[in-house]
């Protein structure tokens, strides 16, 4: 087979997998409900996405490193095998801590698949051709998300819930399959192999103790305790070591010199509040109208679907414009119209119709499509061909870990919230009666909230107690969304100015030696 057969089989296998990855994040989104009524555990319900995001966002700078020194087959071939027996394992949990454990596992294998395609994608074409497929991975990884909230809604409500993890298989078994026999690589690539452990480590524990530190302040009448303090002190303390690492190592986890290029600092800022934005729509959206509105889970996944819709059509017209137009103002305009989709969140109550939910989703869609994909475009453009693999890894780092601190500050947000309200819900109520009992009961297993049984069992006064509660913490969660994108609209500014064949050949010219 010549090369552009092969070539040709290796683009369809990073497209298979990244059909897995965007079916894995979307399919578990409408299924966490059901797995909260089956697993409980909606105090620790963020984590279930945050240990995902977590690990896929500490290995991506890893993954693109060890691709950039083994070489790209052999290093994404073990991503996925990693992330398949993560899913594997995922489906057979028999709790919620099992089911949070083994999705760090598959997290673990997860930051491959995204940030090694889309290397592969810079490895393989220049300018023009990189930006078109950037476009199609992109609505690949749409089309994926669009069956995945309705799957992952059909499979939760008609077979099992772990059918959401088992489906990763055979799309996964396929994909290595055809990167493993196309990919042909020139043993020139590799070079001798120096891991940054101690980076690495100081920067899992920092963010770690982040996430938990956040988790802690959902449960706590204030911040200013020591289950809190502590984990952000841990936080403070392992950035500032990790800095002094990175700086001394031949092989930093994350190289601080690419952040002398401002497209890449653009990229790290607006990627991260981006990220936590986006992962909180995706998160708790869903959680919203089952919890809320007592849609099935079925119901939840269709109504996602504009906001897929959005992404796919405006990742691909984007990746076509900023060739054109530039990065700065298609990024701008889609960070404004994502902020604007979080001010239609921001007004959901009990009343809300599908048609406003359908317009807050599709809005939310199309402002992330016009701003992921031409960030990472304009950082390909912007490093030397050597660096290309931990900066694109860089911003697929950035956006993730913007989603995994994004999901528990909202987390920490709704829990904080949906005490309070249940709390003055018991006050308005006898504690000796029927109603202050049932009510009591949720106040100390809240995960009977988002069960069906449960909430059919409810008194109607109760129930009501219990819909508005949720409304007014989830809410609470919106309205973060809205405060990051705000910032994030604010740090677009950043992105510089000017036409993208322009940009990229200064720093064409920049890199070249002798120029």
């Amino acid at each position: 087979m010549g090369e552009r057969s092969r070539q040709g089989v290796v683009i369809a296998g990073v497209m298979l997998a990244l059909f897995l990855a965007a079916m894995e994040s979307t399919v578990v989104a409408t299924a966490m409900p059901t797995v909260v009524s089956s697993l409980g555990g909606i105090r620790i319900y963020s984590w279930v996405f945050s240990a995902f995001l977590l690990t896929a966002t500490v290995s991506m700078p890893l993954w693109g490193r060890l691709s950039d020194l083994l070489g790209r087959r052999p290093t994404y071939l073990a991503g996925i095998a990693i992330f398949l027996l993560g899913s594997g394992l995922s489906g057979l949990s028999q709790s919620m801590a099992q089911l949070i454990t083994f999705r760090t596992l598959q997290g673990l294998g997860a930051g491959s698949l995204i940030t090694l395609g889309m290397t592969l994608a810079g490895d393989l074409y220049g300018l023009e051709r990189r930006a078109k497929m950037q476009g199609y991975f992109s609505g690949v990884w749409g089309l994926a998300s669009l069956i995945g909230p309705p799957l992952g809604g059909l499979l939760s409500d008609h077979v099992s819930w772990r059918w959401v993890f088992y489906i990763n298989l055979p799309f996964g078994a396929l994909a290595a399959l055809a990167i493993g026999w196309g990919l042909v690589e020139p043993v020139g690539r590799r070079r001798s192999v120096s891991i940054d452990f101690v980076g690495t480590a100081l920067f899992t524990l920092a963010i770690s103790s982040l996430l938990v530190g956040l988790t802690a302040g959902g449960r706590v009448a204030s911040w200013l305790t020591l289950a809190v303090l502590g984990p952000l002190a841990v936080t403070a303390l392992c950035l500032l070591l990790f800095v002094g690492v990175e700086r001394r190592v031949a092989d930093p986890l994350i190289p601080l010199d690419l952040f002398k290029h401002p497209m890449v600092r653009a990229a790290a800022a607006t990627g991260f509040l981006a990220g936590m934005a986006m992962f909180g729509a995706i998160s708790y959206i869903p959680l919203y109208l089952q919890a809320v509105l007592g849609a099935t889970a079925t119901q939840a996944g269709f109504v996602l679907t504009p906001f897929i819709l959005g992404w796919v059509t405006f990742s691909i017209l984007s990746a076509r414009f900023v060739l054109r137009v530039g990065y700065r103002g298609i990024v701008m305009t889609g960070m404004a119209i994502l902020t604007f989709s979080f001010v239609l969140l921001a007004t959901w109550d009990q009343n809300l119709t599908r048609p406003s939910a359908v317009q807050a989703v599709l809005f939310a869609g199309v402002g992330m499509g016009m701003v992921m994909v031409p960030m990472l475009i304009a950082v390909q453009n912007a490093v030397p061909k050597r660096d290309l693999g931990v900066a694109t890894s860089a911003v697929q780092f950035f956006r993730s870990i913007g989603g995994a601190v994004g999901v528990a500050v909202m987390g920490a947000a709704m829990s904080h919230r949906l005490e309070t309200e249940l709390l003055v819900a018991l006050a308005s109520s006898t504690a000796g009666t029927p109603l202050g009992a049932q009510i009591r009961e949720l106040m100390t297993h809240p995960d009977l909230i988002v069960n069906p049984l449960t909430r059919a069992a409810l008194a109607p006064a109760v129930l009501a107690h219990v819909r508005l509660a949720m409304a007014q913490a989830l809410h609470a969660v919106f309205v973060v969304g809205l405060v990051v994108c705000v910032l994030a609209l604010a740090s677009s500014f950043l992105v510089p100015s000017g036409r993208a064949r322009d940009l990229a050949r200064a720093e064409e010219a920049a890199h070249t030696p002798g120029s």
